[in-house]
């Protein structure tokens, strides 16, 4: 059994992760839970009683996969400290995930079409996130890699 010295020392340690970790950690967390709450949904929703569109099934997969790089991000922050590359990284990701996932959801779901010509926009969000992660990780990430 931990002794309660050793349950400060966790939680102490997760309040010095870097906010931006953090906050992505929440967020891809957030992002995989609902995607599974989209699947369920959109898998008894009358508007597609004739099955779910390959779009709406893309956006799904998508969401879930960069979810998933979302908690990458969030733990590379952890790891390398906070750098502008890692942080970039996870907000392209979010940005694709509004542009893409989302924007084919309202489509169709919703039926609103009005930032339909976005979507591919969202698509390339998340190209330039995974070229961005890998400069911030081919770099070591920030200041807290460079002092040691």
């Amino acid at each position: 059994m931990p002794s309660p010295s050793s349950a400060n020392t966790t939680v102490s340690s997760f309040q010095v992760w870097p906010f931006s970790a953090r906050w992505f950690l929440v967020l891809g967390a957030i992002s995989a839970c609902s995607s599974v709450v989209f699947s369920a949904a959109f898998a008894h929703l009358p508007v597609f009683a004739g099955g779910v569109p390959t779009a709406v099934q893309t956006a799904l997969s998508q969401q879930q996969f960069h979810s998933l790089g979302l908690l990458f991000t969030g733990l590379a922050l952890r790891v390398f400290g906070a750098s502008r590359w890692l942080q970039s990284a996870g907000w392209l990701m979010l940005v694709g995930l509004v542009l893409f996932s989302f924007n084919l959801y309202a489509r169709h779901v919703l039926g609103w079409d009005a930032l339909r010509a976005l979507v591919p926009w969202g698509g390339a969000a998340w190209i330039l996130a995974w070229l961005v992660l890998a400069m911030g990780l081919a770099q070591g990430g920030g200041k807290a890699n460079r002092q040691a």
